[in-house]
């Protein structure tokens, strides 16, 4: 049994393997003829980053399951993998606070604008404190959370210890579910209308791209304060530069863009009124060690039919019976 790990990860994971005398190894170049050759007689993939196209899959002859550090997994061709019975595993359960707390960190600081604060104080203005610009709390606003799964849940449950109303937009989730969490289902249009907050946490696709684009922001809040940890592209970059410059919102916080790393120069980079990230709210200390450890788990017990076998992680689970 041969497994390859595409991008380094937390040694804890590693020693899953190596405790059950799997052979394992690190692969740091992405080249598509490299991968090729590296690739060719493995029986599991870990990976993070890096990009798995059919071109490379097909050249996988032994392979049975990839593993992604994390929970999305738009960099693999999951349509080939389904259609040749190779499982795809996500690590579900090891993400959802690290990037709730993310979320919470930018509401809080577009919300109180800690940066201008801060840099009052350091430029001895303190006594200047009375021409701060007017900041807010979070008691009794409304945040609309876009997605409920983990991450959402898990983010709902600190924004009701704000004493905030939270409202889910999620068609695939049962409204049962959703009042059963303190929290209220509604509708995408009417939760954009109200939302004093919203966060994204669905995955990109088809039906999400563009989920909000110009047309939403014509009937936003203009104190909207609107975060995306999710997917870049799912809020239309354009649009959200048009909302921000008219002052259309009052703020944004990005984890995510349409093109990672961002191309330089930004035009994001020039505004006052939007905090950025580098795709990182799941990279707390305790995160990555869950994401390896549950990402070599997957492979390990998928591979050995072992009935610890987490199938909520195996997301295309009705193609491989």
């Amino acid at each position: 049994m041969k497994i390859a790990i595409m991008g380094k990860i937390h040694p804890d994971g590693l020693e899953i393997f190596n405790k059950n005398n799997i052979e394992n190894y690190e692969i740091d170049s992405f080249d598509d003829e490299d991968l090729a050759i590296k690739l060719s007689d493995v029986d599991g993939i870990v990976i993070r980053t890096a990009s798995l196209n059919s071109k490379i899959l097909s050249k996988c002859k032994n392979l049975k399951i990839v593993s992604r550090h994390g929970v999305g997994y738009d960099n693999v061709d999951s349509n080939y993998l389904s259609n040749n019975h190779i499982a795809l595993a996500i690590t579900g359960t090891s993400n959802s606070v690290s990037v709730a707390e993310h979320v919470m960190t930018m509401f809080l600081y577009l919300t109180k604008k800690i940066n201008l604060s801060n840099n009052l104080v350091k430029s001895g203005n303190f006594k200047k404190k009375s021409e701060l610009p007017d900041f807010f709390e979070l008691y009794q606003k409304n945040i609309l959370i876009v997605g409920f799964g983990r991450i959402g849940q898990e983010l709902a449950k600190r924004c009701l210890g704000f004493d905030m109303i939270v409202y889910v937009h999620d068609p695939f989730v049962s409204e049962k579910l959703i009042v059963s969490k303190g929290c209220i289902n509604i509708n995408k249009e009417e939760g954009l209308k109200i939302a004093d907050y919203i966060s994204i946490h669905v995955p990109l696709n088809d039906k999400t791209k563009n989920f909000i684009s110009f047309k939403e922001f014509d009937f936003t809040k203009n104190n909207l304060i609107l975060v995306n940890t999710a997917r870049g592209g799912i809020i239309n970059e354009e649009a959200l530069l048009d909302a921000l410059k008219k002052n259309k919102i009052n703020s944004a916080g990005l984890d995510v863009f349409e093109n990672e790393p961002p191309i330089e120069n930004h035009p994001f980079f020039k505004e006052d009124n939007i905090l950025l990230s580098p795709h990182n709210a799941a990279l707390t200390l305790e995160c990555r060690k869950r994401m390896s450890v549950e990402a070599c788990e997957n492979v390990l017990n998928f591979l050995t039919n072992d009935s610890n076998l987490n199938k909520d992680n195996i997301i295309n689970l009705k193609f491989l019976i």
